[in-house]
């Protein structure tokens, strides 16, 4: 199996533990704070995003393309003044923008947020800057060595430290009010992160074919070539990832301001805004470990193709990851849509938002091939393209929720149309970018065989659900139909021939079953 399916299959299987592991913190994280404190929680983490995509500068993704070319070359001098130059970037980045965090988030909480309470989720976020700023750059370095399972640990170990430790946290700080609850799961996050840097630096030292501290000045004062070629991947992907989280950060300020213009009270808005970023886009965000696991390992399996001019093994990894992503994202697709309902009320004690489920569910589906379409750009030098595709959308979607979530007749739901309007766009705009660049086929027939299944083993699991008669036990219901509706979709899928044995065959584990047979 090659290094781009190997490290690919770990990510998913991380991944895949991560997201559960990851719902699992946000349904005790709702439970232990309702909506009101879940909404604080989601208002203040955009800006604790934007900050750590300031502090990683773009880094992670240009290490990781670097870094392979550099291994494909046998030249590790040149790998560890890679990684010499960009800590050097990142810890005084880290050391700069932390207290001015701190100085600002009065100024944030009071103004912008127009909920003060957000002062104590954002200031109990700031030590996790730091943390972040060195990780990042480890996980770059095993990444770009097509090493994935110390990044896929490491946010295993993330998850756990934070679940294990929220319930208690949030419990204690609970008596003294809701903000003080949320400020307690931030800290939570912290700890998660501080472990999983403390895995990597162990595993680095385990790992490693030089001494980092070793001459880490001269290094530096000898990197500037090094520092040249991670910016010129390192900026426009900043960029794009700056524009998303820009985007992010006035996101809850200009839902908050346009709820308010259609009459909306400023709780009220918060605990809207909660259900719709705390509540429904965790779930529509489940499936996307596949297309980060994918995205993460064809950044450095597409730069070597590049860097080797072997432009048909470029086609053929594209057409890979899009096909998998298509397939997978399907069945995420039919399982949101038709068990809205009964998933929100399982994890959440609540349906409230499943509405907003089931209305994106059906265009996530064009969201899940965002992330390997971009990494494909970033791994072809086209990475300032992605930047302004990324603007484009980040700028409409901006312009619809105000336009919308400002009227009465839309309100929150006018804020979902706009993410939705955002996200199809830029993917749409990767996708022609991509294409001036490679040239691949495009089975529009497999596709809509696809949409065929979808909607088949859709209404399939819609029918089991309906009609068994278990009321008291819905867990059992969901988890009948989710098995029967998983089983038809890939069987229709290998009845017309859009899943082959020869797929199977690669599957680690269990493909050697289907080699024998």
């Amino acid at each position: 199996m090659s290094k781009f399916l190997k490290g690919t299959f770990i990510l998913l299987a991380a991944g895949f533990v991560t997201r559960v592991l990851g719902f699992i913190y946000r349904i005790v994280l709702a439970r232990s704070i309702g909506e009101e404190g879940v909404g604080l929680y989601m208002m203040a983490y955009p800006t604790f995003i934007l900050v750590v995509t300031l502090v990683q500068l773009g880094l992670p993704v240009a290490i990781s393309k670097n870094v392979a070319e550099a291994e494909a070359r046998g030249n590790y001098a040149e790998i560890k003044k890679i990684l010499v130059v960009s800590l050097a970037i990142t810890i005084s980045l880290s050391i700069l923008i932390t207290p001015a965090l701190i100085l600002l988030a009065p100024l944030l909480s009071n103004t912008l947020f127009t909920d003060p309470r957000t002062l104590y989720p954002l200031l109990a976020i700031t030590p996790a800057i730091p943390i972040i700023a060195v990780s990042s750059v480890l996980r770059g370095y095993f990444q770009g060595r097509q090493n994935m399972q110390p990044s896929a640990i490491s946010q295993i170990l993330e998850q756990i430290i934070r679940i294990t430790l929220i319930a208690v946290m949030t419990k204690a700080f609970l008596p003294y009010g809701v903000e003080y609850a949320a400020a307690a799961a931030m800290g939570a996050s912290v700890l998660g992160e501080l472990v999983s840097l403390l895995y990597l630096v162990t595993t680095f030292k385990l790992k490693k074919r030089f001494k980092l501290r070793k001459n880490f000045l001269k290094f530096i004062q000898s990197g500037k070539n090094t520092f040249k070629n991670l910016m010129e991947i390192a900026l426009p992907t900043m960029g794009s990832r700056m524009i998303g989280s820009v985007s992010w950060f006035f996101e809850p300020i200009v839902v908050a301001h346009s709820l308010a213009l259609a009459g909306v009270l400023a709780g009220d808005a918060t605990k809207q805004y909660g259900a719709l970023t705390g509540y429904a886009m965790p779930l529509l965000m489940l499936p996307s470990f596949v297309t980060f696991s994918l995205a993460t390992s064809l950044v450095p399996a597409i730069s070597e193709a590049n860097s080797r001019s072997n432009y048909k093994l470029i086609e053929y990894r594209l057409e890979q990851a899009l096909r998998f992503v298509f397939l997978s994202g399907g069945l995420a697709v039919i399982v949101l849509y038709v068990l809205a309902d009964p998933l929100m009320e399982l994890m959440y004690g609540s349906s409230k938002g499943s509405y907003l489920v089931r209305l994106m569910a059906p265009f996530f589906i064009i969201y899940y091939f965002q992330g390997p379409l971009q990494a494909v750009l970033q791994a072809l030098n086209l990475a300032r393209a992605a930047m302004i595709n990324s603007l484009i959308g980040a700028v409409v979607k901006t312009v619809v929720i105000f336009l919308l979530a400002s009227q009465a007749s839309f309100g929150i739901t006018g804020a979902a149309l706009g993410i939705i309007v955002g996200f199809v766009l830029v993917t749409f705009l990767h996708l022609a970018t991509v294409l001036k660049k490679v040239s691949f086929s495009f089975f529009i027939l497999d596709y809509l065989k696809g949409f065929l299944v979808m909607a088949a083993a859709g209404w399939i699991g819609n029918w089991v659900f309906e009609h068994i008669f278990l009321d008291e036990w819905l867990v059992i219901r969901v988890f009948i139909s989710l098995f029967i509706m998983t089983i038809a979709y890939a069987a229709l899928l290998l009845m017309i021939g859009l899943i082959k044995k020869d797929d199977l065959k690669r599957i680690p584990w269990i493909g050697g079953f289907f080699a024998k047979n």
